[in-house]
C-alpha cells in the first residue's frame, strides 16, 4: 500500500482539481481520505488493480456526488393523485414560482411601508385580494391550516368552551387529531350529537354562558353516508346570531367554486366565498390544497375578529414568509384575473380532458419498446385530504417488464435521477399522465427505456 499517493498528490489530480469550485477543498480532501483509507484496508486492494491513485480518484468523486445529492428534490407525479401531501400537495402556478423567485434575491417591503416611510407590518399582504375572492371583511395568513384554526380558537375561545359535533372531530394526516391541536389553543370542546346525526338542537342545548363559538368542521378526509343528519351553515349561523354567539368554519381545502365550475370530483367541497355570505363570522382555509398556492392557513371574515387573530401573541410564532406571501398573492391574482382555470396546475389537472390524456398515453406508450406498454381506462383523484372518494375518468400507461417485477420496475423508477413515482395495480406499473407536466412524457419514455435488468 506505499504506492497510495498522498492526500495532496491526489487532490491535485486535474480531475479531482476541477471539482473545488463546486464541492470545496475540505469536501474533497475528506473524500480522498475517507477513499484511501478504505483501500489501504482492504485486502487485495478491493479491485483497485494497479491504477491506485485512479481508483481513489473515481470513488472520492462518487462519494462527493452522492453526499451533493439535496434531501428534498424534485420528483415526477405519475400517481394520479392531484394535491399529493406526501409529494409537497399542489404544484405552484409559473406566475407564483416567477414572483417568489423574483423577491427571494433581494429586499422586499416585507415590514415597510412605503407610503409613510416607515416600519409597516407583514399580516396586510394578500389581504385585499383575499377579501376580493371570498367577500370577507378581513383576512390574516399564517403557515397551515391547523395553525389558522388553533389561532383563532385561542384568540377567541381560550379558557371558554368551543361547539363543535362529535362527526367532526376528525384525525388528519401524520396521525394528528383535531380534538388534540385545538386543546392546545386553551378552549375546551363541547361534543354535541352522534358520530352520523347532529342537529341544531344539539347545538342550542349546549349552548351557555361559558360557550365562546361555535365551530363547524369539514369533513374533508371521509364521508359518512347512511343515516345520517348534519345542520347547514345557515342554521348554525341563524342559532349563533340569536344567541349573539360567532359561528366559525374549518373549510380544509380553500375551494373557490366558480373556478372550477360543475367539475364533479369537486362538487360537494363546501365553498369559501359561500361561506362567508352565508354568514360565517370567520372561516378558515389552506392555500396549498384545491386553491393551489403554497402553504399557508388563511383566516378570513369578521374584521373584528380577524383583529383578533392578527393581534394575538400566537401570530408571531404561525406567520409566513415573504416567499409565501410572493407566492400566494401571484396566486391569488390568476384567480382575480380569471386566468386561475388553465394557470392553476390543481385546476388545470382537475379539468384536463380526457381526449387529451388518451392521447398522451397512447404517444408514450407508443415510444416503450422494451417493455409492454398498453393504454386502459383508470381513476384519478383529488386527494390532500380534498373530495374524499372522488373518482375522476383517466387514461392509464400500464407497463409490464419481461425480466423483472411490478415492484422492481416501481423501484427503478423510483430511483432515475428525477424520481417518478408510480403505482401498482394488477402486477402492473401504471402511469396516470394526468398529474405530470407534459414536458415530462420523454423524461419517463427515457426512464423507462434506461431501465436495466438485474
Amino acid at each position: 500500500m506505499r504506492s497510495i499517493p498522498s492526500i495532496e498528490q491526489l487532490r491535485q489530480r486535474p480531475a479531482i482539481l476541477a471539482l473545488e469550485p463546486r464541492y470545496g477543498r475540505r469536501a474533497i480532501v475528506e473524500a480522498l481520505r475517507v477513499e484511501a483509507a478504505a483501500l489501504r484496508g482492504s485486502s487485495g486492494r478491493d479491485g483497485a488493480g494497479d491504477d491506485v491513485a485512479g481508483a481513489i480518484e473515481r470513488r472520492a468523486i462518487e462519494r462527493l456526488a452522492a453526499a451533493a445529492i439535496p434531501s428534498l428534490r424534485r420528483v415526477i407525479n405519475a400517481t394520479g393523485v392531484i394535491v399529493h401531501t406526501n409529494l409537497g400537495r399542489a404544484p405552484l402556478a409559473r406566475a407564483a414560482v416567477e414572483r417568489a423567485a423574483a423577491l427571494a434575491v433581494g429586499y422586499t417591503n416585507l415590514e415597510y411601508d412605503l407610503t409613510r416611510g416607515e416600519r409597516g407590518r407583514r399580516d396586510v399582504h394578500a389581504e385585499r385580494l383575499l377579501c376580493r375572492l371570498t367577500g370577507a371583511e378581513a383576512a390574516v395568513v399564517v403557515n397551515n391550516n391547523a395553525a389558522a384554526t388553533l389561532l383563532v380558537l385561542a384568540a377567541l375561545a381560550s379558557g371558554r368552551e368551543v361547539i363543535i359535533s362529535r362527526g367532526e372531530l376528525v384525525e388528519i394526516g401524520g396521525g394528528f387529531r383535531v380534538p388534540d391541536v385545538l386543546a392546545q389553543s386553551g378552549a375546551a370542546l363541547r361534543e354535541v350529537g352522534t358520530t352520523n346525526r347532529t342537529r341544531a338542537a344539539d347545538y342550542a342545548a349546549a349552548i351557555s354562558d361559558r360557550t365562546a363559538l361555535i365551530l363547524r368542521v369539514h369533513p374533508s378526509n371521509f364521508r359518512i353516508e347512511g343515516f345520517t343528519e348534519r345542520p347547514t351553515l345557515e342554521e348554525l349561523v341563524t342559532l349563533g346570531r340569536r344567541f349573539t354567539i360567532p359561528v366559525v368554519e374549518d373549510l380544509g381545502s380553500g375551494f373557490l367554486a366558480e373556478t372550477f365550475g360543475d367539475a364533479p370530483a369537486v362538487r360537494d367541497e363546501p365553498d369559501v366565498a359561500r361561506s362567508i355570505g352565508a354568514g360565517a363570522d370567520l372561516v378558515m382555509f389552506s392555500g396549498d390544497k384545491l386553491l393551489g398556492g403554497p402553504q399557508a392557513g388563511i383566516i378570513a371574515g369578521s374584521e373584528r375578529m380577524v383583529a383578533a387573530a392578527r393581534t394575538h401573541p400566537l401570530m408571531r410564532a404561525l406567520r409566513v414568509d415573504k416567499l409565501t406571501y410572493a407566492a400566494l398573492e401571484a396566486t391569488l391574482e390568476e384567480y382575480a384575473a380569471g386566468r386561475a382555470q388553465s394557470s392553476i396546475p390543481v385546476a388545470a389537472m382537475l379539468g384536463m380532458p380526457l381526449e387529451d390524456l388518451d392521447r398522451r398515453a397512447r404517444a408514450l406508450a407508443s415510444e416503450l419498446t422494451l417493455v409492454t406498454a398498453i393504454v386502459v381506462d383508470g381513476e384519478s383523484t383529488v386527494g390532500g385530504g380534498s373530495a374524499p372518494g372522488s373518482a375522476i375518468p383517466t387514461r392509464l400507461v400500464a407497463i409490464t417488464h419481461p425480466s423483472l417485477r411490478a415492484e422492481q420496475l416501481e423501484q427503478r423508477l423510483r430511483h432515475h435521477s428525477t424520481p417518478i413515482i408510480a403505482r401498482i395495480i394488477d402486477d402492473r406499473v401504471v402511469i396516470d399522465l394526468r398529474t405530470v407536466n407534459p414536458d415530462d412524457d420523454a423524461v419517463i419514455a427515457a426512464a423507462v427505456t434506461a431501465i436495466k435488468e438485474d
